[in-house]
C-alpha cells in the first residue's frame, strides 16, 4: 500500500518569529486547502527563550540585560506552558498536519511524537523512554526531549525539540518548563561526544516516516509559498533560508471570501491551545 506523502521543508538555522509565522501560514493554507498536504518543518534556531501564555519571568533566572548582551531574545508566544529554551545543536520539528486526516487523537499523536524521539535516540545508543508524569523522551530522569503543541482549526502546529548537541549551559538559566526539579540532558551528554547533525536528522526523518506511515517529500519553500497567503521571497541569503515578507496588501488565492470571514469568527469560539512540554505532575 502506497503511503501517503507530506512535504519536508528542511532549513539550517531559522529564526523563531520567521519559522513562528511561516507555521501560522501555512495553517491558513491547509485550513482552506490552498495547500493540499501536510507540512513538516526541519530546522534549528539561533539561541532564543520562549515564554508560553502561562508563562511567568520569574522562571528566567537570569536578567534581560543579561541576555541582551549576548543576543538572546525572550519571545511571548501563544502556546500554553512556561519557558523553555530552543538553540543551535537542537532538532526541532513542527509538523503541521490535519490532525483529523491521521486518524489519532491528540494524545495519540503527542505519543507518536514521544516515538519519535526514543527511536531517533536509541538509533545512536541511547536509551531514552517515557515518563508518565511528564510529556517529552527522558533519559534516567533527565529530560532530552521536550513536546509542545498547539492546535488550530484541527490543525497542528509547534512540534517537538530533541536535544542533540545543545548547550545545556541555557538551561541553567531558567527553571525548564517553570519547574524547578527538571535536569536537561543531550545526545552529545549521553554519548560524551559530538553527533554529526546530519546523520541525526536523516534518523528523525526515518523515525517520523516509520511511526506515522507516512513519506516525507523534500520541497523547497519557494515550491509552495505561492499557496501560503501573505508571504512574499524577497531574498535568500543562503541555501535553505529564504526570508519572507509579510505582505497585507498581497493578493489572496481564490477562496477567500465573506464566508471565510465568518468562518474565521466562529472558529475563535473552539480554537485550542495545548501545550505539553511543561506538563508536569511531579
Amino acid at each position: 500500500m502506497e503511503r501517503e506523502k507530506w512535504i519536508l521543508l528542511e532549513f539550517d538555522k531559522a529564526p523563531y518569529e520567521w519559522t513562528r509565522d511561516l507555521q501560522s501560514r501555512t495553517v491558513e493554507a491547509r485550513r482552506e486547502r490552498f495547500l493540499d498536504r501536510n507540512v513538516v518543518l526541519f530546522l534549528e534556531h539561533p539561541p532564543v527563550f520562549t515564554l508560553g501564555r502561562r508563562g511567568e519571568r520569574r522562571n528566567l533566572k537570569v536578567s534581560e540585560s543579561f541576555l541582551e548582551e549576548r543576543g538572546i531574545s525572550v519571545i511571548h508566544v501563544e502556546r500554553g506552558g512556561d519557558i523553555t529554551y530552543h538553540g543551535p545543536g537542537q532538532l526541532v520539528i513542527y509538523p503541521i498536519i490535519h490532525l483529523r486526516g491521521t486518524g489519532l487523537d491528540v494524545y495519540g499523536y503527542i505519543t507518536r511524537l514521544e516515538e519519535v524521539m526514543i527511536r531517533t535516540a536509541g538509533d545512536f545508543g541511547v536509551g531514552a523512554e517515557r515518563d508518565p508524569k511528564n510529556r517529552g523522551a527522558w533519559v534516567r530522569g533527565s529530560k532530552i526531549g521536550s513536546i509542545g503543541i498547539a492546535i488550530r482549526h484541527g490543525i497542528t502546529f509547534h512540534g517537538l525539540a530533541l536535544n542533540i548537541n545543545t548547550s545545556l549551559e541555557h538551561f541553567t538559566w531558567i527553571h525548564p518548563c517553570g519547574l524547578q526539579d527538571i535536569r536537561m540532558t543531550s545526545l552529545a551528554k549521553e554519548l560524551g561526544s559530538r553527533v554529526p547533525m546530519e546523520e541525526a536528522r536523516r534518523s528523525a526523518r526515518k523515525s517520523m516516516e516509520d511511526v506515522f506511515g507516512i513519506e516525507l517529500v523534500g520541497m523547497e519553500i519557494q515550491d509552495i509559498a505561492p499557496m501560503l497567503p501573505g508571504f512574499v521571497i524577497k531574498e535568500a541569503p543562503g541555501p535553505g533560508m529564504p526570508l519572507f515578507d509579510l505582505d497585507l496588501e498581497a493578493e489572496v488565492p481564490v477562496g477567500a471570501s465573506i464566508a471565510r470571514l465568518k468562518e474565521e469568527l466562529a472558529a475563535l469560539a473552539s480554537e485550542e491551545n495545548l501545550d505539553l512540554r511543561c506538563t508536569s505532575k511531579r
